[in-house]
């Protein structure tokens, strides 16, 4: 089984005594099910699982219950020899999104005290905006992503001494040994690859074979596009939501790297707003990560923002090196000098911040430049800038230059992201292995880890 580092957080709840109810949210195939599964079975008894969408897709007992009398009613029908109380019996309703009525209910099962309840699903973001009764104060939600590397490195065989170490080494500005480093780049170059889904994962330590690792990242992009046909359907629109994504890795090799509207259909002067559905389905389920632009760099970052610019990223690194290269492995593998990798590392940056709580901003400035990420150091209530490079001329970045040279932004370090082994200190920049990017946590105390 895979290590998820969120298992300890949903244990830590199911244990704990919160009566509020646990919302998991996170993209198709991210594992949201399984580790709901794996730890609710361990710590209760009678461990009840309804999955919304193969309840619509057979017999359809749950989709037009409207009351929790109804609900307790249908529950007991399948499950009455399993219901025991509060203590005992934890009821999981997945893929709640699919029937948006629970979500309002889930206020009233909290009330009603009668069994503990967990809830995973995806697009929840645009089910809760369409909800006509919000259960606030009554749900915790949590949002889940796939593997992230320092899942990655334990799955192929690291142990928590070795992670220790590196975060160690990380935390006293230590270089690896040049051994030490090539052995943890050839796995960065394999997550590059495989990326974190977990059945890729899985089927890599099973077979190693690119095939049909790349069969089965193809099968999950299909899901992405049914899911989105799906959503089309039942909103009786006809949106470019498919069109959209399949356009985020050409943009992603543009200069500017955004998504530009007038390219969408091919019609000059189209505007991003009109767009706003197709890109609140992409981020909302999860499938697309969204980078909002900055151009007044002040924290906390969220209040400058510019709505109508925006950078958009595959939630996998493994989709997009799929797209990118098929089955062809030799370009990451060997870090091919004619390829430019600078979207694959940018993208694998993208997710790993994500997936680390970080919000994910960018600095656009037509006169300065760009410069690819903003986060938020809630510690020195400051701006980090980070930049990605993967060549060999990491130490020329013009943008980042003109960012750190403008004394209204008071902003006095940054890091740069490398494939080289060097952990170098250049004024006020910061130069890293690009696998570093581990440890930047929203949860840790960031403070700690500039040089």
């Amino acid at each position: 089984m895979l290590y998820r580092k969120i298992e300890k957080y949903i244990e830590d709840y199911l244990s704990g005594g919160s009566d509020q109810i646990l919302v998991l949210e996170g993209a198709r195939q991210v594992g949201k099910s399984f580790i709901i599964r794996h730890v609710g079975k361990r710590l209760f008894k009678n461990f009840i699982e309804l999955n919304f969408v193969d309840d619509d897709e057979n017999e359809q007992l749950f989709k037009r219950v409207s009351s929790t009398e109804e609900f307790y009613l249908t529950l007991s029908m399948i499950a009455g020899n399993r219901l025991g109380t509060r203590d005992d019996t934890l009821v999981f309703l997945d893929e709640i999104q699919h029937y948006p009525q629970y979500l309002t209910m889930l206020k009233f099962f909290r009330h009603d005290d009668r069994f503990r309840f967990i809830a995973s699903g995806s697009m929840l973001g645009i089910a809760l905006r369409q909800t006509t009764s919000i259960p606030v104060g009554s749900i915790i939600r949590k949002e889940m992503f796939q593997l992230d590397f320092e899942e990655f490195l334990i799955a192929n065989g690291f142990g928590a001494e070795a992670i220790e170490n590196l975060r160690d080494n990380f935390g006293r500005k230590a270089c690896l040994t040049a051994e030490q480093h090539q052995h943890i780049m050839n796995l960065f170059r394999r997550y590059l690859l495989v990326g974190g889904l977990p059945a890729a994962v899985n089927e890599y330590l099973t077979s190693h074979n690119i095939v049909k690792v790349r069969q089965v990242q193809d099968s999950i992009m299909g899901l992405y596009g049914v899911d989105a046909s799906k959503y089309e359907t039942d909103n009786g629109k006809h949106l470019l939501i498919r069109r959209i994504y399949e356009m985020i890795p050409s943009q992603m090799e543009n200069k500017k790297k955004r998504v530009v509207a007038k390219d969408i259909r091919g019609v000059e002067g189209d505007r991003f707003a009109r767009y706003q559905a197709e890109f609140e389905y992409l981020i909302s389920s999860g499938i697309a990560l969204n980078v909002q632009a900055i151009s007044n760099p002040v924290f906390p970052l969220a209040e400058s923002l510019q709505k109508n610019l925006l950078k958009l990223y595959l939630n996998d690194v493994g989709l997009l090196t799929l797209q990118l290269f098929h089955h062809n492995i030799r370009p990451i593998l060997d870090d091919t000098l004619s390829i430019n990798l600078g979207a694959v590392y940018e993208n694998v940056v993208a997710q790993e911040l994500r997936a680390h709580g970080l919000r994910l901003f960018y600095y656009d400035n037509r006169k300065k430049g760009e410069v690819d990420f903003l986060i938020d150091d809630y510690d020195t209530l400051q701006v980090l800038p980070i930049e990605v490079k993967s060549g060999k001329d990491y130490r020329v970045h013009s943008a980042l230059n003109n960012f750190l040279s403008t004394p209204d932004y008071r902003i006095d370090r940054a890091y740069v992201l490398t494939n080289g082994r060097e952990v170098i200190q250049d004024g006020s920049v910061t130069y890293m292995p690009i696998y570093y990017v581990m440890f930047l946590d929203r949860d840790r105390a960031t403070s700690q880890l500039f040089f």
